[in-house]
């Protein structure tokens, strides 16, 4: 990835996770024969299906939308790692569902890097002020663990049109958060248009769907 050598990184540091919304399982498939081994969906109405078509094959399935709790019990069947836990209901609706499955879910504390205090995030996410208090929930909770953060390049508010400065923040939230607790190490940030700048500000898993896949068919 040219993203690692501008930025002085090793490829193996970075987990590609390719988006594949409106893509079908097929291409799934083809992406599973060149190596690709992380996947990822928003809506759950198109992961579960496609998750269910491709369960034969050796994938982590990442989920990466908003999460309403009335689908956390399909979300749980399928997700290795939820990328968007930003309030402490979705915590126990997680570990419920995962309790009942018999799994173990790794969730990224979601941040919103566009809202005030005590406010969430116009793409979701909780402000920075309550990851910890997210992270310590996710460790409390049966069936689930506390794998790090995520963010999505804000919109609005101060960062807007600043990814590498959000993601920097990002690193910093990340780097706070690991000292309580040390195993949350994922650092989820940057799409296909700012990975540079996510990977450069030390992101260890990038989530790519159109400069892997090319552009998406319209949705029906």
């Amino acid at each position: 990835m040219g993203a690692c050598v501008a930025s002085g990184r090793e490829r193996a540091d970075v987990t590609l996770i390719v988006v594949t919304k409106t893509f079908p399982a097929e291409d799934v498939r083809l992406l599973a024969e060149l190596g690709v081994r992380d996947v990822a969906e928003n809506r759950d109405q198109d992961a579960a299906p496609k998750a269910a078509a491709c369960e034969d094959l050796p994938l982590s399935w990442h989920f990466v939308g908003q999460l309403q709790t009335n689908k956390v019990r399909s979300v749980a069947s399928y997700a290795d790692v939820v990328h968007s836990v930003d309030r402490t209901r979705l915590v126990g609706a997680l570990s419920r569902e995962a309790v009942r499955l018999g799994r173990e879910l790794d969730c990224l504390v979601q941040v919103a890097l566009d809202a005030g205090s005590g406010e969430a995030g116009s793409r979701g996410g909780a402000a920075p002020e309550s990851v910890a208090g997210l992270a310590d929930a996710l460790a409390a909770a049966q069936g689930l663990r506390p794998a790090g953060v995520m963010t999505v390049a804000p919109l609005t508010g101060p960062y807007a049109g600043r990814p590498g400065a959000a993601f920097e923040r990002l690193r910093e939230i990340s780097t706070g958060l690991r000292a309580t607790h040390p195993a949350a190490t994922m650092v989820s940030a940057g799409m296909s248009a700012d990975l540079e700048e996510a990977v450069a500000a030390g992101a260890t898993h990038v989530r790519v769907g159109s400069a892997v896949l090319g552009e998406r068919p319209p949705l029906g």
